[in-house]
């Protein structure tokens, strides 16, 4: 019986991965020197397409029902790699939140400190730096520019449960 199912999502995914040659996911693999499976292909689209920044739990559970033979580390090994090819960003927020963004276009990251979320704020002026750059002896590879406070959603909620009471 498991033969019979790993056989159904190997032809599924053949049928799919036909179809996903003409997506943006695909194409940017391709440029960036990534062979394409059909797993990192899923996995890139939906970093193309859900502006969450997912973490490595996240992107698996919304694949897994749609992909029976996805693996979390599967996930975690495809998301590394597109970070390591600077496919997606990888965002570390602090020693317990790591979490990825597919656009690698240098800009600003607005943490909440009350409920997590990770939003991008296109409208702040993010750091221009050339690749690699050296400061005071360092050689700086990577740049990250985050903000924390208090995100609108949550400052919204505050101010209805004041009006509540």
């Amino acid at each position: 019986m498991i033969w019979m199912i790993r056989c159904f999502c190997l032809t599924l995914q053949r049928k799919n991965k036909e179809q996903m040659k003409e997506t943006e996911a695909y194409k940017k693999l391709i440029d960036h020197g990534v062979r394409p499976s059909f797993q990192r292909i899923a996995i890139l689209n939906y970093l193309l397409t859900h502006f969450t920044h997912p973490t490595v739990e996240d992107v698996y559970s919304a694949l897994a029902s749609e992909i029976p033979t996805l693996s979390r580390t599967t996930v975690y090994n495809t998301l590394r790699l597109l970070a390591d090819h600077h496919v997606a960003q990888m965002l570390t927020i602090d020693d317990h939140h790591l979490c990825y963004d597919g656009n690698v276009e240098p800009h600003v990251h607005f943490i909440c400190k009350q409920c997590g979320k990770v939003i991008d704020l296109f409208s702040e002026q993010a750091p221009q730096l050339p690749q690699p750059v050296i400061v005071d002896g360092n050689v700086i590879e990577d740049k990250q520019l985050f903000y924390r406070g208090v995100c609108k959603d949550c400052l919204a909620k505050s101010a209805d449960a004041k009006v509540g009471h």
